[in-house]
């Protein structure tokens, strides 16, 4: 990771076919554009390789998991269950929907823990996201068929792992529809980005609709078609450019992939020499996508031990507790409800009263196992050089 590091003719090639039409629209012109519709080749493409019936291209992998929950139907009143372990964007859609988002312990694959999900599911719960953190599947299956007995649907947040499958089946289409993010630190990156698949005709025609001010779609997936709308929508269109690279670098993914895994089996020979060490369990260690590499420690002391060594070595690791970005106890925003909003919205109602209430140790199980993992982004040009420097680090670290 990420994407940018195979940057090359490709992505020119691609970017140029925009520029020569002059529209950077994904919708309309269709006289100036010489039938060159970027945006729309790589949905298709995209539902092609991750074998799903439709998918919708929108702006980022944020507004990818708000759009998925509006044509969910989730909105206030309602529950998202989700884990405790992800980027602060899940809860951001599911509270910019007017939801409530509940957190699950993470357990060893570092994703929702099933047996922790059964507790936290209510009445009022109307989603469940599972999230594919660090490249690695969820126990996506289970937590399925745990939705499947409550007739609750399944989002699965794949933002992280693109490419990432389960005997071959592909991360993102196991549940109701999947959301994927294109970012700039992304393996397969078109600067800005995100997708959502689904085999939902229904649901994807509502995600086309919504993601462009509730333009009816329905003449012409392609382009706008006629000018009703059925319901209110937003702006959540990717523009051509976007695209364009997305097509080039979808044609890489598999080969970015295997790139990481081979770096990353070299780093995880290396850290099998650190006593008592163990691994992030894999539900399919074929289909992982090998974008970071995840080893935890006997106890939060060993670990510090051990990340103090690769830090002095000049390969520090993340420790994930540590992180604002990533983990429950450090979203400060979150557990003060912090807003804009002079009502106290989503945390309070007009009046002040409280909506949700966040108690930051409510967490124990993941928070044991976060202080004890260390993790290293897995790029695909690494050099041999790099590589042998972190290698020769964590086997340094066997001694403390």
């Amino acid at each position: 990771m990420p994407g940018f590091e195979v940057f090359g003719e490709e992505e020119k090639k691609q970017i140029n076919d925009v520029l020569d039409t002059g529209v950077l629209f994904r919708y309309e012109f269709n006289e100036q554009r010489n039938n060159v519709f970027k945006v729309l080749e790589f949905e298709k493409n995209f539902a092609s390789y991750c074998g799903a019936g439709y998918a919708q291209a929108v702006t980022s992998g944020t507004a990818a998991l708000k759009v998925a929950l509006m044509a969910l139907g989730v909105g206030p009143g309602d529950e998202v269950i989700t884990q405790g372990f992800t980027f602060v964007a899940t809860w951001e859609a599911i509270l910019d929907v007017g939801a409530i988002p509940v957190f699950t312990e993470v357990d060893e694959t570092l994703n929702m823990d099933p047996a922790d999900l059964k507790t936290k599911i209510t009445a009022k719960t109307a989603c469940i996201i599972p999230v594919h953190m660090l490249g690695a599947m969820a126990r996506v299956e289970e937590i399925v068929a745990i939705a499947d007995e409550h007739n609750i649907p399944v989002l699965e947040d794949t933002a992280q792992a693109a490419g990432g499958r389960i005997n071959g089946q592909h991360l993102g289409t196991f549940g109701d529809c999947g959301t994927f993010s294109f970012d700039s630190v992304k393996t397969m990156t078109t600067g800005e980005g995100g997708m959502i698949i689904t085999n939902d005709e229904k649901m994807w025609r509502n995600m086309s609709e919504y993601q462009d001010h509730g333009h009816d779609h329905a003449v012409n997936p392609g382009g706008r078609g006629g000018e009703g709308r059925s319901f209110i929508g937003f702006n959540y269109r990717m523009m051509e450019l976007q695209g364009a690279i997305g097509i080039a670098q979808l044609a890489k993914l598999d080969s970015m992939i295997a790139a990481q895994k081979e770096h990353k089996k070299q780093l995880r020979l290396a850290a099998s020499a650190i006593p008592g060490v163990t691994f992030r369990t894999l539900v399919d260690e074929e289909g992982d996508t090998a974008t970071f590499f995840a080893f935890i420690l006997e106890s939060k002391e060993h670990c510090q031990r051990v990340s103090a060594v690769l830090a002095d070595e000049g390969v520090g690791a993340i420790n994930f507790s540590e992180n604002s970005w990533h983990f429950y106890p450090s979203w400060e925003h979150l557990l003060d409800g912090s807003t804009l909003t002079a009502s106290g919205y989503p945390f309070a109602e007009p009046g002040g009263k409280k909506r949700v209430i966040y108690d930051p140790k409510i967490l124990p199980q993941s928070a044991d196992i976060m202080s004890r993992t260390l993790v290293y982004p897995v790029s695909i040009k690494m050099s041999s050089e790099q590589l042998q420097k972190m290698c020769d680090a964590l086997k340094k670290a066997a001694n403390v």
